[in-house]
This record gives C-alpha cells, structure tokens and sequence, in this order.
C-alpha cells in the first residue's frame, strides 16, 4: 500500500458515506444506563477536530489528505454516537478526565509518538465497538457500532502503514525498548478502560480480563504489521460473551 492507495480507500469511503442513508433515527434506542455512559465517554473521545494531527502531517499532500480524511471519519463517529443517545434520550457530555489526557499526550509529543498513542485508542475502540455492536440488545446501537468498527478496522492498518516507515531505519534494541514502553502504556489504558467501562462491558457480555486481554492480542496483531510481518486475518474475539470474569 502506498499514500495514493490509502487516499483512495477514504475518498471511496466518503463517497460511500454520503450516498448511504443515516441509520434510522426516529425508530429510538434502548440503552441501560451503564452503556449510555459509556458511550458518553467514548463520543467525547471520537469529537475531536484533528487540527493537530493535521499540521504533523503538512509535508505530504497525498498523505496529509488522506490524514483530513481520516479525521472526517472519526468526527462522523461523533456525529453518529451523539445522534444514538439522543436517540435513547440521552445528552452528550461536555468533558472526560480520560479524553483530557489522551488528547493532552498528544499533542505534546511529535507525529510518530502521536500515531502511538493513537493507535492505542484505535486497538480499544476496536473491542469495544464490537462489544457494543454484539451486546447491546439494540438494533440502532449495533448498526451504529457495526459502522464505526468498520472504519476502526481500517484505521488501524492505516497507521500501521505510517509507523512501520517510521519505524524502519531504527535499530533493533533501540525499537525492541521503544515497543516494549509502548505495550506497558497500552496495558495501562486497556486497565483503565476496563474499569472505568467495568459495569456497561458486563451489560455487553465482555468481563473485563477478557477485554484487556483481547485488546492486548488486536495489538500485537498491530505490531506485526509495524514489523513488517505478512498481515493475519482480522483478529475476531473467540469469547464473544463470557460470563462471570470481574
């Protein structure tokens, strides 16, 4: 994959996006309070404007659109999550203390260490929104949730494919050490995720060492990519709705 091919799955993508209906919104939604509040949380997560994100990746046009793109993308996720509570009678929220420290992060750090950190969000969203999509009991919430993991599951290569080049002419131990921080951070937030999202993964059928454990393997799947491995087949969970773990 190149830039231009990249550009062109997202301009394929938007056109898509704009010739598909939005999901049926005067039919309402049904969400128990614990999963109204998560996605509170994560909608707040996917509101951003990518500014900053956009001014790292000036340089490269070809890039740098396909990065706007991107950010389109994640501010439709917003749109559609916020558009779900309402549906379910439900506000969005303001602020979150976890969406203020990832945003915080980085933005002081340059567009390699960025697209770490965002990646790590990708990795998450992606359990968590099929969680939501396979758990919630709801048809407007799952169809919501099938949309946005559709675009998660490639976003996650996307970045790949910038790291991996980022990635390519740093030696071994210096990149072993780096990788090896970069998993401790990614446990870190899995944890926090897990339980902050404790009661609402319960309601979707996911316990939270399930979650985290998932989310470890989705990235490390990651990771091979970044390596330079030959890509595995997307990582499905095998225990889609186990019971009784926290």
């Amino acid at each position: 994959m190149t830039y231009a091919h990249w550009l062109h799955d997202f301009e394929t993508e938007a056109e898509r996006r704009r010739q598909r209906a939005d999901p049926p919104w005067e039919r309402g939604a049904n969400l128990h309070p614990d999963v109204a509040k998560s996605v509170q949380r994560f909608q707040i997560g996917e509101a951003g404007d990518g500014a900053n994100l956009i001014a790292k990746a000036a340089g490269d046009g070809t890039y740098l659109a396909a990065v706007r793109l991107f950010v389109a993308e994640e501010q439709n996720h917003a749109r559609m999550l916020a558009e779900l509570l309402a549906a379910a009678g439900v506000g969005t929220l303001g602020r979150h203390w976890t969406d203020t420290v990832f945003v915080r992060l980085r933005r002081a750090l340059g567009l390699r260490l960025e697209l770490m950190v965002l990646l790590i969000a990708e990795v998450v969203a992606l359990r968590y929104y099929r969680a939501l999509r396979d758990g919630a009991g709801d048809p407007l919430a799952a169809q919501v949730a099938a949309r946005i993991l559709a675009d998660e599951e490639r976003h996650v290569p996307f970045h790949c494919h910038r790291l991996e080049l980022a990635f390519r002419t740093m030696n071994h131990p210096a990149r072993a050490a780096l990788f090896g921080a970069w998993r401790v951070l990614l446990l870190g937030v899995a944890i926090t995720v897990a339980v902050d999202h404790g009661a609402a993964l319960r309601r979707l059928g996911v316990g939270r060492l399930v979650f985290v454990a998932d989310v470890l393997t989705a990235f490390e799947a990651a990771l091979g990519r970044i390596r330079g491995e030959r890509p595995k087949p997307p990582y499905v969970p095998k225990r889609a709705r186990p019971r009784g773990l926290f």
